[in-house]
């Protein structure tokens, strides 16, 4: 049988060696229409408008969490028994694991109220789906197990946390790919290294990283704090994101209301904006090709607003920005916001869609409580003792304060009208 390769700018060679039962399941997973759906779906959404190389699919970063699940179970299988059928599931949930996700990142989510983790967990689950046929043939039972895997267990073992977790392949996998393809210079860390001092803590079968890794994983930890800081919540592209959301509950509304001149009723956009269900095939058809051609055609909209949202979206002609992050008291802040809205509405604007506050907000990493959800990263000694990664890092009393922005976006003939009220707001 021959080998399949697949050259990846962040892993290089991914390899399927089709004798092989779980790589032959894998790579027909790959050549499904729900995966190859993922080629049409951009990982960092509207990003591209401020990185222009962040053009790269979620199709890329799901062949990339499971090469990285599959090098964290290679090295794992060195000093532990993996269990084939374990194994060819973990895989598949990894390949599979943004199945859901619907045009231009989470936004397209946001509005609709679709849970991309939730539609995961029904495609691979219907028998209609290709990933579910090619699943089950394998074998019957893979797709209710590769499903189970995608959702939060009560009890936890290294599968899970290999594919959900604060030191998972999805997060590893992104991190490493979005720094590459923005070529922001902050998320990179040592990857190699990190996987080698991955271990097992056989009492509790959890993964644990040994102390020869705690470096590695800070340079991790550190590498989401700068993404997320000077990437993903760069003040532009939240601007795009935000004005997108705009546009699309506008269109929501104008659909409701019978007044949206595309899409029909049948296709899927249209059905997904006003809360439909959706058919797999359906789902399939819904991309950002689909989402991108809408906003083309509702720049030349009836209705100013759509027509403007989309016109500036298109354009880059984008919402500016007013930073609101000095004031630590939030009833400040809402008082700041109340005086931008009055002064857009006096001025003739609508402050329902030529202003919006934002205020995005990471941990890079979460302390265990012993009752949130929140799982901690294990490091083990060299006598097999377990202790908490923020016992053992000093960087984690940083890296566990929330990183938050508060700002507000504003379309441009009101800036000024705006920065004046916030700035009397707050000397008042």
């Amino acid at each position: 049988m021959p080998e399949k390769i697949i050259r990846d700018p962040v892993h290089d060679v991914i390899a399927f060696h089709l004798e092989r039962p779980r790589d032959a399941t894998l790579f027909r997973l790959i050549n499904t229409a729900e995966i190859q759906r993922l080629r049409r779906i951009r990982q960092l959404g509207m990003a591209s408008l401020v990185y222009p190389g962040a053009d790269h699919s979620r199709y890329s970063h799901s062949l990339g969490v499971m090469e990285t699940a599959r090098q964290m179970l290679e090295h794992l299988g060195q000093s532990i028994r993996i269990d084939e059928a374990d194994a060819t599931a973990c895989l598949a949930a990894a390949l599979l694991h943004d199945l859901g996700h619907g045009p231009l990142s989470h936004v397209f989510e946001d509005v609709s109220g679709i849970s991309h983790e939730k539609l995961t967990v029904l495609m691979i689950q219907d028998p209609a789906s290709d990933v579910h046929r090619v699943l089950a043939e394998n074998n019957s039972d893979l797709p209710n197990r590769v499903a189970r895997l995608l959702q939060s267990p009560d009890a936890r073992n290294f599968y899970n946390d290999i594919l959900s977790s604060q030191l998972d392949a999805d997060r590893c996998d992104y991190l490493l790919r979005d720094n590459l393809m923005t070529g922001s210079k902050y998320g990179g860390f040592d990857l190699r290294w990190l996987l080698h001092a991955l271990t097992v803590d056989q009492t509790s079968s959890r993964l644990a990283v040994a102390n020869k890794g705690v470096s590695a994983v800070e340079a991790y930890l550190q590498s989401r704090y700068h993404m997320y800081r000077n990437v993903y919540f760069h003040k532009v592209v939240r601007t795009a994101e935000g004005m997108l959301k705009l546009a699309l509950r506008r269109a929501r509304r104008l659909a409701n209301e019978g007044r949206l001149p595309f899409p029909g009723s049948r296709d899927g956009a249209f059905k997904a904006l006003v809360g439909g269900k959706l058919t797999v095939h359906e789902f399939t058809e819904l991309d950002d090709v689909s989402l991108l051609y809408c906003l083309k055609l509702w720049t030349n909209s009836d209705d100013p607003v759509l027509a403007r949202l989309c016109r500036g979206l298109l354009q880059r002609q984008l919402y500016k920005t007013i930073d609101l992050s000095a004031p630590e008291n939030p009833a400040d802040v809402r008082q700041l916001v109340a005086a931008a809205s009055a002064a857009v509405t006096a001025a003739g604007g609508d402050p329902d869609y030529d202003l919006f506050y934002d205020e995005p907000g990471n941990t890079p990493y979460e302390i265990y409580d012993g009752q949130s959800t929140t799982t901690d990263i294990l490091v083990q000694d060299s006598h097999g003792r377990l202790a908490s990664f923020a016992a053992i890092s000093p960087l984690t009393q940083v890296l566990s304060r929330q990183l938050m922005f508060r700002r507000l976006h504003v379309s441009p003939e009101y800036r000024s009208t705006v920065e004046s009220a916030v700035k009397t707001a707050t000397n008042s």
